[in-house]
Parts: structure tokens; sequence; C-alpha cells
């Protein structure tokens, strides 16, 4: 572990804003005490607590790795990984310590058409779909996709995620194969922790409505922790975290957990965050950490604010592809292709109106069309949530009229090619910086 510490720091080193995490005060004997809380008295095991654990993950000096994996293990047995407070506590930390993103203010879409661009007083509502995984199904890449059609229809979506880790195409991998080279945030002239990285959006080029934040670029401090979890026979909290720590701070999110006890749990642990001003957690009768096209779908939904006006701030319901106006269809027929190759063919052909789609005969072209159905009305689902969620939509049923529009339209591969050429310029940007330092 502290040969695989050293490497990190000679081969990529961090920020010295960012080691200021480093605490005298964490010392391997205080982690020792608060493992020990744990182990001993899981139940009083607070917030606080894991706020002061995680300080001390996030610091090699102040931990051996068979703590850190002691500490993932408990969590894990004792449940208390399942606890918003704890949830909560860790969030806080990471997203503290994460290279934080820029989110530029809006600009009017049809005076930038004009060629008069007029920016609005602030910036747009930036919402999120992400799936805790590990739901075991392989399904195809829908949030991704569903993030990019939402994008289309007038969402800023900034979709936080990672390669694969329990099926065959994670978002990262799906855009790999599509051509964008998902460049990490610009390190040369790094703001302070916890400030936003402006200088990550290229000058030449607007920002995309849709980008991916690839989660190993902006949380760099977990990389030392990779080998203790590759080495638990069982997920840890930092699966379940994943969700909870974007680094552009959403105000809305759509989360799919893959267990339905998770609900209460992660829509509380939005509750705690003050940013937050919206949020669905979802999850499939049949352990699908999306809003299923089988059949129906707990909703855990949270809208600050809602208690002044008499409500429930959370409230739980269920909805199904009838809420929709569309047809279930089995998991079956939305399974993930063989790898990101496949899915990167299917989500063209769902999204580009320039692709061939149809076959030379008409009987292979309505095969292929109804092929396709399942998938199509899967994602317009998701997209539908987001744009709920997001408030862009009023209901279910208009969600998908909106979806529908942004991909007939052109709009959603629009959003894609924006990101992906935004993506590539800021490559070359990079690129161009690495050839004048040497």
């Amino acid at each position: 572990m502290e040969q695989t510490i050293q490497q990190q720091k000679t081969q990529d080193p961090l920020p010295t804003a960012i080691h200021s995490a480093t605490q005298p005060q964490h010392t391997p004997d205080t982690f020792k005490r608060l493992l020990s809380k744990l182990v001993h008295s899981p139940t009083a095991f607070s917030r606080l607590d894991s706020i002061a654990a995680f300080e001390h993950l996030l610091d090699p000096s102040s931990t051996y790795p068979h703590q850190i994996g002691s500490f993932l293990t408990a969590l894990h047995i004792t449940q208390r990984e399942r606890d918003e407070e704890v949830l909560a506590g860790g969030a806080e930390v990471l997203r503290r310590h994460a290279l934080l993103v820029h989110v530029p203010s809006d600009v009017d879409e049809e005076e930038e058409a004009q060629g008069r661009p007029h920016r609005r007083s602030g910036p747009r509502l930036v919402v999120d779909i992400v799936g805790t995984g590990g739901d075991g199904h392989d399904t195809f890449n829908v949030s991704t996709t569903a993030a990019v059609i939402a994008a289309g229809a007038g969402a800023r979506v900034y979709k936080h995620g990672n390669r694969a880790s329990t099926s065959s195409s994670g978002a990262a991998d799906l855009l790999l194969a599509l051509g964008c080279p998902l460049s990490p945030p610009n390190r040369t002239s790094l703001p302070p922790q916890g400030q936003a990285d402006s200088s990550s959006s290229p000058s030449t080029l607007p920002d995309p409505p849709f980008r991916f934040l690839l989660a190993p670029h902006h949380h760099p401090l977990l990389a030392p922790l990779a080998p203790i979890r590759r080495s638990t026979p069982h997920r840890t909290i930092l699966n379940l975290l994943g969700p909870l720590v974007n680094p552009c701070r959403p105000s809305a999110l759509v989360i799919g957990v893959a267990r339905p006890e998770l609900g209460p749990t992660f829509v509380r642990a939005l509750k705690l965050d003050e940013t937050v001003q919206r949020a669905w957690v979802v999850c499939g009768f049949e352990g699908l950490d999306e809003v299923s096209c089988a059949g129906k779908t707990r909703v855990w939904e949270f809208v600050r604010g809602r208690a002044s006006e008499g409500e429930e701030e959370i409230r739980e319901f269920v909805i199904e592809p009838s809420s929709f106006g569309l047809d279930s269809h089995p998991l079956e027929r939305v399974k993930s292709g063989k790898g990101p190759e496949d899915n990167a063919r299917t989500f063209e052909r769902l999204l580009n109106p320039n692709t061939d789609k149809n076959a030379e005969k008409e009987a292979q072209e309505l095969e292929q069309e109804e092929a396709l159905r399942p998938v199509m009305e899967f994602v317009l689902m998701n997209a539908s949530a987001v744009l709920v969620v997001s408030g862009l939509a009023t209901d279910l049923v208009q969600g998908v009229q909106m979806a529908r529009e942004s991909i007939t339209s052109g709009r959603a591969w629009r959003a894609f090619c924006s990101f992906r050429e935004w993506d590539q310029v800021q490559q070359q940007q990079q690129q161009q910086q690495q050839q004048q330092q040497q």
C-alpha cells in the first residue's frame, strides 16, 4: 500500500491545495478510537464521527491500510453504511476535497442564435441522473442516454460517473467508445480546495448542456484506497457515496438504488445536503437502480421547502410504464450489448438522425425498429423523470413528449456532439500546454 501511495504521488502529483486535507491531529491512534466506537457501539457512530473518519481516509499518513479495510468492513457488517447520517457525513468530506466544477451563467438561446448572446442572472439549475450500480441486471446504458436526451430538451445535465465495475459497460466506457476522450480538469491553475475550477472550460467553445464528470478526475484523494476496495469481498460505502458527491453540486437529482431499503436512507441523506432542492430516489420492483420499463418503480421524492406549504418534504409513491403513457417491456429486452462498442451503436441508432437505421428491405426495417422500441421507451421513461425533477416538465407524460421531441428534432444528438467536440478541444488544449512546458 505504501508503494502504491508513493507511485501515485510520483506519477500524478496532487495540487498543494488538495493536500491541505492533511491534518496534524489525524493519526492512526485517533482513527483507531473511531474504529473502536464503530465496532463496539455502532448505533452511536454519528455524522460527526463519519466526518472525522473520512478526513482520516483522505490523509494517507493518518491511517494504516488494515485499518481502512477494517473500517469499510465494519460499516458493511453493522449496516451503518446505510444510515443517512453516516452517508451524509462521508459525502460532505468527499465534496469538500473534490475538484469542483464551474457552472457558467446561462445564455439565452434565442439571443445567441441571433448573434447577441445574453447571459441571464445566474446559472441554470443543474441536474444529474445516476445509480448506485450493483443491481446485477446489466441493462443498456439508460441513465447516460437519458441524460443526453434531457439535455437536448433544455436541461443542464452534468453527469457524474465512472467505468463499469459490475456491468459490461459503464457510463465512461460508453462515452469513450463514442469518441469522447473524457479529458481531466486542467490542473495547471487549480483554485483553492472547495472552489470551482473555471479554467476547466475551453474558452473557444460554449459550455455544452450535457457534460460527463469522470469520478477519479475529481476525487484524486480516493486513488490510494482503490487497492483496498478491490481486496474486500463486498461493496463498500464508497460505492453508495458516488451518487452523492457530484463535484458540480447539482440542485436536482434522480438517483437509482438497487435495494428498496436504501430508498429512505438516500432521500434523507439528500435532504441533509442544503444544495439539493429536489430529488427522486428510484428503485424498480425487480431490484433495478433505474426507473423500470418492466413494471412498477418505487419513488422517494424530496422537494425542499414544501413543508412550508403544509405538505411533507419527503413522500413515497409508485409509478409504472403506464404513468408515462408507454408500454411495459421485460428487462431481457433492454439488456446491455456484449460491450461498450455494441451499446455505442445502439446509442447512435437511438439518437443520431443521420444514422441509417433502416435495412434495405422493408421487413428488416420493421424488425429492427420493433427490436429497438423497448430500449427507446426505457430511455424515454428515465429522461422524463429527469425533466420532471428539473422542473421542465409538469408530469411524466409531458416529460416523454419533450424527450421524444429532443430525439426527433436532432437536439439530443447535437447535445451529445457539442460535449464530444468540447471534450476533444479541451484535450487538445491540455496537450498544447504540456508541449509548451516541456
